[in-house]
């Protein structure tokens, strides 16, 4: 039996692929339970640097939950699904290493919220997307009602939830909805471009630096903000030997070679 999720580590970079393109890497009960657990393998896994996100087949990143198995669950059983959906998002948001969304195709209701939760999108050209969850008298569920105005902005957040819209990638990319837009056959390699980059530099300092940012998403005062900075400064960087080492190859005009210690 072939896994609703791939998972593939290599040289510091996982990809955690939604594998079911016949139905549009749709969300169910047991996918959402497999990504779940590699998204604890990957918490756990000082090695892996960046994690991207992708799914199967070129029509889908991820067209939301399962309408069809859904139709069969009981009220207690969509609650369920509703806790395990939400859940998991926010394991992915919670994970130490920073995460790209790779769309190369749809990301409606379940499935933008997936990209939301991750730090960055990338989206190949004409790629389609949209919290339309009110057209089908619910609403987002898994995050998207409190990420999406993060991003672009309450109003807008409004404006799309409000009235189901989809927008095309361009129309993401100019609201700060995405990254990045790039042609179909350039996604994979601009999606590993950026996750290089990023794995190349200090990963206790990329690690605390994402904490650091996600601090200022959280609220509260200015000052208990940049105290947390200032914590994780110097608690989990100044001490480390990557700092030492990147010290040493700017004396030694190198490049550094960094452990993540």
């Amino acid at each position: 039996m072939s896994s609703l999720v791939k998972l593939e580590r290599t040289e510091g970079v996982a990809w955690l692929t939604l594998n079911r393109p016949e139905i549009m890497n749709a969300l169910s009960f047991q996918t959402l339970q497999e990504l779940r657990s590699h998204i604890a393998t990957l918490a756990e896994d000082r090695a892996t640097r960046v994690v991207l996100v992708c799914g199967s087949g070129q029509k889908s990143f991820c067209a939301g939950a399962d309408l069809k198995e859904r139709v069969g669950f009981t009220e207690e059983k969509t609650r369920e699904f509703v806790a395990l959906i939400g859940d998991t998002f926010t394991d992915l948001a919670r994970l130490p290493q920073p995460t790209i969304a790779v769309m190369g195709g749809v990301a409606y209701g379940g499935g933008l919220e997936l990209a939301l939760a991750c730090d960055m999108r990338i989206a190949a050209k004409g790629v389609k997307m949209g919290l339309t969850e009110t057209s089908l008298a619910i609403i987002p569920g898994a995050g998207g009602t409190q990420r999406l105005p993060a991003v672009v902005g309450v109003a807008r957040a409004k404006e799309m939830i409000l009235a189901a819209q989809r927008i095309d990638a361009d129309e993401a990319l100019s609201m700060g909805l995405v990254n990045r837009v790039v042609g179909g056959e350039s996604l994979r390699d601009s999606a590993c471009e950026l996750a290089e980059a990023i794995a190349a530099c200090g990963p206790l300092a990329v690690r605390a630096a994402k904490a650091a940012i996600d601090v200022s998403q959280m609220g509260g005062e200015l000052e208990e903000r940049l105290l947390r900075e200032r914590q994780l400064y110097l608690d989990e960087v100044l001490p480390s030997s990557d700092r030492l080492e990147a010290l040493a190859a700017f004396r030694e005009k190198r490049k550094p070679d960094f452990k993540g210690e």
